[in-house]
């Protein structure tokens, strides 16, 4: 074998193990941070609940229908791609800042856990009024990959914020940072391409 194949050879083999280590690096700290998406999850679905089950009152009732119709005005002229795209980069947001921000104290992803779940129950009851109970299974396809990557960046963002519980908090605060940082990269960003391309895809075909 050439020198130049060898080369090439231990390249794909570097990049190789390179992607599969920080996989396995990623998941391992999913699992060792399994109680706070759980928590994330079981918190969520409380608000989801709620907002389905409980009227609202009529200011948030207007406020909500309000965040909707802007939404709507933002995606009305996109074409696919554009709706793919615009998708991708609004979950891309909510979800890196739902994990970077829970350095203070895990506040921040808590109150997006309340405020996505309420919204989702919310619109859920909505949909179920105008179009019946059938309806919900149009919108399940939705969060198929969607969910599983907020919940696990919410989860983390909540074990981001208990590094001041540590002894050594600066080592637990770098090392939290760096796994959260890996597992967006490495899992959280493909979940929510796929996630951005099954429901853009979804929209177009059902405008």
């Amino acid at each position: 074998m050439s020198e130049e194949k060898m080369k090439k050879k231990s390249r794909k083999t570097k990049k190789r193990n390179f992607f599969k280590e920080n996989y396995h690096e990623s998941f391992n700290y999913i699992k060792d941070s399994r109680k706070y998406i759980y928590f994330a999850i079981a918190a969520f679905f409380v608000f989801a609940l709620l907002g389905f089950l409980v009227p609202a009152p009529q200011g948030i009732v207007e406020q909500i229908m309000k965040f909707i119709e802007e939404l709507l005005k933002k995606t009305e002229n996109m074409n696919h791609f554009e709706l793919i795209r615009f998708i991708f980069f609004n979950n891309l947001q909510s979800s890196f800042y739902g994990m970077i921000f829970g350095v203070v104290f895990g506040i921040f992803p808590m109150i997006t856990i309340i405020a996505n779940g309420y919204l989702l129950g919310f619109v859920a009851a909505m949909s179920v009024q105008y179009g019946g109970v059938f309806i919900l299974w149009r919108l399940f396809p939705h969060g198929i990959f969607e969910l599983p990557a907020v919940f696990i960046s919410l989860g983390l963002g909540l074990k981001l914020g208990m590094f001041i519980f540590q002894k050594n908090k600066s080592e637990s605060f770098k090392k939290y940072l760096w796994s959260s940082i890996k597992v967006f990269v490495f899992v959280i960003i493909p979940l929510l391409i796929v996630a951005a391309v099954i429901e853009g895809s979804l929209i177009s075909l059902f405008d």
